[in-house]
C-alpha cells in the first residue's frame, strides 16, 4: 500500500516537465512505523510533492525525487512527541548536486511532535544513475566495558564510510545495531578498544562482546572472538545482493510433495495428503494415511518475572503466530503466569519492547513460553540489556496418535481395564480380591480371584509389619512380613557431632567437628579437619627468602627461584659495568678517554680508556735561531741547540753557517773547522743534502755523555726513576726507563 500511495502522490507531477531534482537520504528510527513519517509540500502549487510512511524499524530511504523549481516546505511528524530518537538516532538529509545539502538533521535530535523547515529548490538538470550501494547492518554486542569500544568501515583509500563509539552513555552489554547503505567494492571494518583487552569482559567477571557485519542476509564479518586485544580488522567485499535463483517444486501444501522452499510451482505435485497416525507401533496406525495429523491447537503457559518486583514500567511483550499478536505485560509483583493457545506445528516468536524513558527496565525483565514439548522461549531475568529481541521457537502439541494400552476390556471382569484398547485374557474366579486381608489370593495360575458372592472369604485383616524378632524395628502384632526388616544400625546418635547418622538405632563412637581447610589441593590443608570452614589459602608460589633478591612478600610456597643479592655496577655506560649485578653499590666509574701511555707526550694519569691518540715524545733543538733546529721534535732540549760552531770561515758558499747540514758537519768534524775546507768536509755535506754514499768520516776522539734529563727536559740522575735521556756528544740520544726497584 506504500508503494501505491507514494505512486499516487507523484503522478500529478509526473505529468509536467520538472525542472529539478531531489535526493532524499532518510534513516528512521526503531519506532517510526508506528510513530514517524514525513512529506513535502509546494508553496507554489499547495499540492504534496512527496510523502513517505516507513513501514519497519530503522527502515533506509535513499530514492530521488523530479521536482519543479520553487519553494517547498518540508515536515517531519512524530505523533508520540519524543521526535525521531531511540537507541540509534535517525537522519534526515536531502539536496541536490547544484545546490548540495539542502536539509540535513544527522541526527534528528529533539522532541517534536512536527518539525518544519522551507527550502528554495533551484533550477538543476537531473542526476545520472546514483551509485549503487548496499544496505548494511553493523551490529556490536558490547561487554561491560562499552566506554572502551568505537569501530570505523573504510574503503580501499583510507576514508571513513561509517563509524560509531565509543559508548560511555550505553548501558553495559547493550547491542549496537547501525543501519546503511554502503558502496560495492573492497571494505575494511576495524573494532578498536583502547584499554586492549578487546570485548574479553569474561577476564573481569562479565560476559564477552562479538560483533557482525551483514549485508544480503549473509554475515560477512564474524567476531566471535572476543581477545583481539586493540584491535582487529577485517577486510570484505560489498557487493549488490543478489536474487536467489529460482527454486522449482510442489507449491500446493495439499500434497505430499510440497516444498515450502519452493519459489517456482512445477508438475511434481502428485500424491494428495491422507492424514492420519503414521506410526506403525500405534494403536490407530492408519495404513492408508501418508501424513502425520497433528494435534492442531493446545493450551501452553507464559510467566513473565521482574527481579525488582514494580512491574514492567514501559516494557510490554508481543506474542506472534501467524497473523495473531497478543501483548502481555507485568503490572506489578515479581511474576505473573498467563495461557494462551497456541497452533501447531508452527513458528511462534517474541519481541520485548522497552520505552526509550525505560531502557533499564529490560535488564530487569524475563519470560518464559512452556507447551507440551517443554520450554520452546526462554528469557532469564537480568540477561537481556536490550531494548528489544525477536526470539523465535516452534510449538509442537503432539500428534493423533494413541500409545497401545492392553488389559481386559469385559467390566464384569476382575482384571477389567477402563483404559484398555487392546484386549488381554480377562479372570473370574471367586475369591478374596482385597489385599488388606490374610485370605487374599495373589496366585493367578488360575486367572484372578474374585469374591462375588463370596464376601465373607475375606476374614482376617493383614497386618504387615517386620516379623523378625531379631530386628530393630520387630513388630509383634504383624501376621504379613512386609520385607522392611532394619538391622540393627550403630553408629553416632549425637546430632552436633561430626558423624551423626539419623538412622543409627543404636549409639557408636562420636566424632566432633573439626574446622579448618578440607582442601588437599590448598596451602593450609589440615589433615585433622573434617568440616571445611572456608578457610582455605591457595598455594602462591614464589621465593620465601626474606635476603634474596627477587623475594616475594605474599608468597606461602618456595619454587627454588630465589636469586642472591649480587652488588655492583648496574649501569651499562659505565666503565666498570657489571652484566650480573642486580643490585647497585653505587661503584660506577664514568669513562675518561686519554692517553695512557706514560712514555708519550699527552700521557693523563687521569684517563682510564686509551683513546688511541698518543704522542712519541721527540727530544730536540726547538729553536728556530739553532744550527741544529729540529722541526719534529716535540720536547725541546735546549742544551742541544748550537749556536756557534766555532768555524766562521770556509771556502766557497758565503752562507753556509745558515745551512743545517753544515753545522752539522761543523759539529761532528774538528777537522773541516780546523783545516781548508777539503773533499771529506764538502763530501760530508753532500751526504747530509742524500746525494753522497760511502761511510761517514768522524774525527770524534771518543764518545761522552754529555746529560741526563727527564721527560721534561730538566735535569736529572742517575739513579732517578722514571723516562730518563742520555745525551752524548757524538748527538746522539738513548732513553732509559728506571722503577723504584
Amino acid at each position: 500500500m506504500r508503494k501505491l500511495i507514494f505512486t499516487l502522490l507523484l503522478l500529478p507531477t509526473l505529468l509536467f516537465s520538472q525542472d529539478s531534482w531531489v535526493r532524499f537520504q532518510v534513516t528512521f528510527d526503531f519506532y517510526a512505523p508506528t510513530e514517524s513519517n514525513f512529506f513535502m509540500v509546494s508553496n507554489s502549487y499547495g499540492d504534496t510533492s512527496m510523502y513517505y510512511q516507513p513501514t519497519t524499524p530503522y527502515e533506509v530511504l535513499d530514492t530521488i525525487l523530479p521536482v519543479f523549481s520553487g519553494d517547498y516546505t518540508v515536515s517531519l511528524r512524530d505523533n508520540y512527541g519524543d521526535g525521531w530518537t531511540s537507541s540509534l538516532p535517525a537522519s534526515f538529509v536531502m539536496g541536490n548536486s547544484c545546490q548540495g545539502n539542502l536539509i540535513n538533521w544527522n541526527p534528528v535530535v529533539g522532541s517534536f511532535f512536527q518539525r518544519d523547515t522551507v527550502i528554495t529548490i533551484l533550477p538543476c538538470p537531473p542526476p545520472g544513475p546514483p551509485a549503487p550501494c548496499v544496505q548494511t547492518i553493523v551490529s556490536i554486542n558490547l561487554d561491560q566495558y562499552p566506554e572502551e569500544t568505537s569501530w570505523d568501515i573504510k574503503d580501499s583509500l583510507g576514508n571513513i564510510l561509517l563509524s560509531g563509539g565509543t559508548y560511555p552513555n550505553v548501558p553495559d552489554y547493550q547491542p549496537q545495531v547501525i543501519i546503511n547503505c554502503l558502496p560495492v567494492g573492497e571494505l575494511s571494518f576495524t573494532i578498536y578498544d583502547i584499554y586492549g583487552d578487546g570485548l574479553e569482559g569474561s577476564l573481569w567477571g562479565g560476559q564477552d562482546g562479538s560483533y557482525y557485519v551483514m549485508q544480503c542476509g549473509d554475515t560477512l564479518v564474524y567476531g566471535n572472538v572476543a581477545n583481539f586485544g586493540f584491535d582487529s580488522t577485517h577486510t570484505f567485499i560489498s557487493d549488490t545482493c543478489i536474487p536467489a535463483p529460482p527454486i522449482p517444486g510442489c507449491m500446493d501444501d495439499d500434497y505430499v510433495e510440497y516444498n515450502l522452499s519452493a519459489t517456482v510451482s512445477d508438475s511434481s505435485c502428485a500424491t494428495l495428503k491422507i492424514y492420519g497416525c503414521i506410526d506403525s507401533t500405534m494403536f490407530n496406525y492408519d495404513s492408508l494415511a501418508n501424513t502425520m495429523e497433528y494435534i492442531e491447537q493446545c493450551s501452553y503457559e507464559l510467566v513473565l518475572y521482574d527481579l525488582v518486583g514494580n512491574g514492567w514500567v514501559g516494557t510490554t511483550l508481543e506474542i506472534y503466530q501467524n497473523s495473531d499478536t497478543t501483548a502481555f505485560a507485568l503490572d506489578s509483583g515479581y511474576s505473573q503466569t498467563f495461557y494462551l493457545d497456541l497452533f501447531a506445528p508452527a513458528e511462534v516468536s517474541a519481541m520485548l519492547f522497552v520505552s526509550q524513558q525505560a531502557q533499564g527496565t529490560a535488564l530487569e525483565c524475563g519470560f518464559t513460553l512452556t507447551g507440551p514439548e517443554g520450554v520452546i522461549i526462554e528469557v532469564p531475568v537480568a540477561t537481556q540489556g536490550i531494548a528489544f529481541t525477536l526470539y523465535q521457537g516452534f510449538t509442537d502439541c503432539g500428534t493423533t496418535c494413541e500409545e497401545k494400552v492392553y488389559g481386559c476390556m469385559d467390566s464384569l471382569a476382575t482384571n477389567y481395564v477402563d483404559s484398555a484398547n487392546i484386549n488381554t485374557m480377562c479372570y473370574y474366579f471367586p475369591g478374596c480380591i482385597f489385599p488388606a486381608y490374610l485370605e487374599y489370593h495373589s496366585d493367578t495360575t488360575n486367572g484372578y480371584y474374585t469374591d462375588i458372592n463370596v464376601q465373607d472369604s475375606c476374614s482376617t485383616i493383614a497386618i504387615f509389619g517386620c516379623m523378625d524378632s531379631t530386628a530393630y524395628n520387630y513388630d509383634t502384632a504383624a501376621n504379613v512380613d512386609n520385607g522392611g526388616c532394619v538391622d540393627y544400625i550403630y553408629g553416632c546418635m549425637d546430632g552436633t557431632m561430626f558423624n551423626y547418622n539419623p538412622l543409627a538405632t543404636s549409639p557408636d563412637t562420636c566424632i566432633p567437628f573439626v574446622y579448618g581447610c578440607t582442601d588437599p589441593t590448598m596451602f593450609n590443608y589440615s589433615l585433622v579437619a573434617n568440616s571445611d570452614n572456608g578457610s582455605c589459602i591457595p598455594f602462591v608460589y614464589g621465593c620465601t627468602d626474606s635476603t634474596a633478591f627477587n623475594y616475594n612478600p605474599i608468597a606461602n610456597a618456595d619454587n627454588s627461584s630465589c636469586v642472591p643479592y649480587i652488588y655492583g655496577c648496574t649501569d651499562p655506560s659505565a666503565l666498570n659495568y657489571s652484566t650480573t649485578a642486580n643490585t647497585e653499590d653505587f661503584s660506577c666509574i664514568a669513562y675518561v678517554y686519554g692517553c695512557m701511555d706514560s712514555l708519550a707526550l699527552n700521557f693523563d694519569p687521569l684517563a682510564n680508556t686509551d683513546n688511541g691518540a698518543c704522542i712519541e715524545i721527540v727530544v730536540g733543538c726547538m729553536d728556530q735561531a739553532a744550527y741544529n733546529y729540529e722541526p719534529i721534535a716535540n720536547t725541546s732540549d735546549s742544551t742541544l741547540c748550537l749556536y756557534n760552531a766555532n768555524c766562521i770561515t770556509g771556502p766557497g758558499n758565503p752562507y753556509w753557517l745558515n745551512d743545517p747540514c753544515y753545522a752539522w758537519v761543523i759539529l761532528v768534524d774538528e777537522y773541516c773547522c780546523d783545516n781548508e775546507w777539503d773533499n771529506i768536509c764538502q763530501a760530508t755535506y753532500d751526504y747530509c743534502d742524500g746525494t753522497w754514499v760511502g761511510p761517514l768520516p768522524l774525527r770524534v776522539s771518543s764518545r761522552e755523555l754529555i746529560s741526563i734529563t727527564d721527560i721534561l727536559g730538566r735535569p736529572a740522575k742517575k739513579n732517578q726513576t722514571g723516562v730518563l735521556f742520555y745525551r752524548y756528544n757524538d748527538n746522539t740520544i738513548e732513553r732509559y726507563f728506571k722503577n723504584d726497584k
